[in-house]
């Protein structure tokens, strides 16, 4: 669990017994052991060695006690795990400033051997256990980030994206506009015989509904000799002639169009001008 980082522990106490026993309790394990006769020299190791993911510290010791020391590790390193130990017989008094340091574990001394080590070895598990949640933490944070980035993008695009298509609309709205004033019948065929394009003048001329013309098969929709001119336009690519629409004789003028990915037949009906 713990990778490639080096496992040190640190043991406080002013006996030097204690720490002697501690030395040895973890001789056989792949630990890197470190040990201080008193509070102040434990904050001047952790300063030096870098992580350490465990501290043990006896409670009653000179100038600054077990909970004193490990309050100040808690303040400074608070990643690392803190066990404290104690040799009196009235634990109250420790058992009440355990979450003064927050102190992971209370270790009443004597220890039992195999007991410290598991509670040791729990404690590192612990440690890292913590550490992944911090790694996921963050990484959490910094993909919600990136998601509110790519989130406030979507919607600057969206906003710049509907404000272009109601400029598009507007213009749309205005070309509509400016054929239905046309004074002429302009009629738009599509590639497939489908009716795109039937201003107010032509839909006027020819008596037809716009839901009648839009849309529409031509053949199905105009007048046999409209549809018969549409064809001769369609092959000589212009052609302009005069047919009958009822009592009216009226000038047609139609055009073969090519843009971009647009073909089709334009035609223009007027029945006011002579050919």
């Amino acid at each position: 669990m713990s990778g490639n980082e080096t496992i040190r522990i640190l043991c406080v106490d002013d006996e030097t017994n204690v720490l002697r026993a501690l030395e040895r309790l973890f001789l056989d394990d792949d630990y890197e052991i470190h040990t201080a006769s008193s509070g102040e020299e434990g904050i001047a190791i952790l300063k030096e060695v870098g992580p350490v993911q465990v501290v043990i510290s006896d409670y009653r010791m000179p100038r600054m006690n077990g909970v004193d020391f490990l309050r100040e590790v808690y303040q400074r390193w608070p990643e690392t795990v803190r066990i404290v130990l104690s040799g009196y017989a009235d634990t109250a008094s420790v058992v009440s400033a355990i979450n003064e340091g927050h102190i992971y574990k209370f270790v009443p001394k004597p220890w039992n051997d195999d007991e410290l080590k598991v509670t040791i070895g729990n404690a590192i598990d612990l440690y890292f256990l913590q550490k992944r949640n911090r790694e996921l933490l963050e990484e959490l944070q910094q993909t919600n980030e990136e998601l509110a980035t790519i989130n406030s993008n979507l919607e600057r695009l969206v906003s710049e994206q509907t404000s272009e298509l109601r400029l598009q609309n507007q213009v749309l709205s205005i070309a509509h506009n400016i054929l239905d004033a046309m004074p002429v019948c302009v009629l738009g065929v599509d590639n497939d015989d489908l009716i795109v394009q039937g201003n107010e003048k032509c839909r006027s001329l020819l008596k037809i509904d716009q839901d009648q013309l839009i849309g529409q098969n031509r053949h199905g929709s105009l007048p046999p000799s409209f549809n018969a001119f549409l064809d001769r336009v369609r092959g000589d690519g212009t052609h302009t002639e005069r047919l009958q629409l009822g009592n009216q004789t009226i000038v047609v003028k139609g055009t073969y169009m090519k843009r971009g990915k647009q073909e089709g037949i334009v035609a223009i009906f007027d029945e006011d001008r002579p050919l």
